[in-house]
């Protein structure tokens, strides 16, 4: 049955009306967007600069409960953009996240070299900054090792930090982590192939990597999305505030990238990316090579599924050249900035990731040993029998004797522990 002319033009003028209406609602919120665009807060978590060095600064976030790992965990940030991706806003925060699962979290934010930095090298960064900044970890924390959890190019550098110095490092979290360059269909490792690139012509030019020219760089791996679809969405959404304040914040972090000191970026293109050295175990850093088999403590690997940046393809086998055979992957359906800000991977990814951390940091208590209850956990305690480490010291009749416990019972604690 045909639409009569007339109800057709009518049904027109009624749409047009309405989309007419629309726009001018947006564009009278327009203004009121603009500045809270300019205004938006993260980076909410409290903390406390504990150690500064030449740019760097050493966070230390306030506790959020009564009880903490004693094992903390140092957050490596990547040298580009900030940190507060990891912090964007409270509920899509990861140090939030860590926080409220009982973990004591410090990070280091690098912020922006100046041109009198243009020379610091990986050696400079791994060696010196990180180290530093993990014994001030170590010593506030009395720990002799603590975990590392590196971000994007911050996991390459605790990498290579874990492989030269395994005895400081309790446990390794790698979130999407450059670690494998060998033809594994990463935009960046082609672009940024010796057959079509070299990064010095970059540094004699600019002395440091301009942060203008890595985002727009990143924004042409996919310039449809990065410069089209994203503001339409914006434009549709204008009227949600929920959605403008997620969206601005994303905004305010791509928009305030940093520069990258020079040779610290020749580096890593020419070792790391186009000759593939540490995978390779290949690599030296201030005259030390850097052995990925000394990487002998516990390993996770986050990945993102649909991640450009880093594909799994460039991180997943280096589980296979580490020296750990206690190696954990989770592949998460999201990209690579979506394993920090998604609420999906904050209400499925991380509180994961944050019992991992608690898994491999310490010897479990006694009282995980089925048998153990209360009274005799309390014997034992009082003897200095506190973990399971501990339990598998003492044979079945000395344990007996302190826990005053049949030896029967005893015998079927230590078969657990064996």
């Amino acid at each position: 049955m045909s639409v009569h002319p007339l109800t057709a033009a009518l049904d027109a003028h009624s749409q047009a009306v309405e989309e007419l209406a629309d726009a001018t609602r947006k564009g009278q919120l327009l203004p009121e967007r603009a500045v809270e665009m300019e205004t938006i807060e993260v980076g909410q978590t409290p903390s406390e600069v504990v150690y500064e060095e030449n740019k760097l600064e050493l966070l230390q976030y306030e506790s959020r409960t009564e009880e903490q790992n004693e094992v903390p965990i140092l957050i490596v940030y990547a040298l580009i953009n900030k940190p507060f991706v990891l912090d964007l806003q409270p509920g899509r925060s990861v140090v939030e996240r860590l926080l409220d699962a009982g973990h004591d979290v410090y990070l280091i934010d690098w912020n922006e070299p100046s041109r009198l930095d243009q020379h610091l090298t990986l050696h400079d960064y791994v060696n010196r900054y990180m180290d530093n900044c993990v014994d001030v970890v170590r010593e506030r924390s009395g720990q002799d090792a603590i975990n590392l959890l590196g971000y994007c190019m911050g996991g390459t550098m605790s990498s290579i930090y874990a492989a030269l110095n395994p005895e400081k490092v309790n446990a390794l979290g790698l979130m999407a982590a450059g670690l494998c360059f060998a033809d594994t269909g990463g935009i960046l490792e082609r672009w940024g192939s010796e057959e079509h690139y070299d990064p010095e012509d970059v540094t004699d030019a600019f002395g440091n990597v301009p942060a203008e020219l890595l985002d727009e760089g990143f924004a042409l791996m996919d310039p449809v999305q990065n410069n089209v679809s994203k503001y339409v969405t914006f434009y549709e959404n204008m009227e949600s505030d929920g959605f403008v304040g997620n969206f601005a914040r994303m905004e305010k972090w791509l928009d305030e990238g940093i520069d990258l000191a020079g040779d610290t970026y020749v580096q890593f293109l020419t070792k790391i990316y186009q000759n593939n050295e540490l995978y390779n175990n290949e690599l030296e850093i201030g005259g030390k090579q850097v052995d990925v088999g000394n990487i002998d403590m516990p390993v996770l690997q986050i990945l993102g599924e649909y991640d450009h940046l880093i594909p799994p393809e460039a991180s997943r086998p280096f589980n296979d050249v580490v020296g750990s055979d206690d190696v954990t992957t989770i592949e998460y359906p999201t990209g690579h900035i979506g394993l920090s800000v998604s609420s999906s991977s904050h209400e499925d990814l991380w509180p994961e990731v944050a019992e991992w951390f608690h898994e491999k940091s310490g010897a479990p208590d006694v009282e995980t040993v089925s048998g153990i209850g209360p009274t005799y956990a309390e014997r034992l305690r009082a003897a200095g029998v506190e973990t399971v480490e501990d339990l598998a010291e003492y044979d079945a009749a000395e344990l007996a004797d302190i826990a005053e416990a049949p030896e029967s019972r005893v015998e079927d604690w230590l078969e657990q522990v064996e």
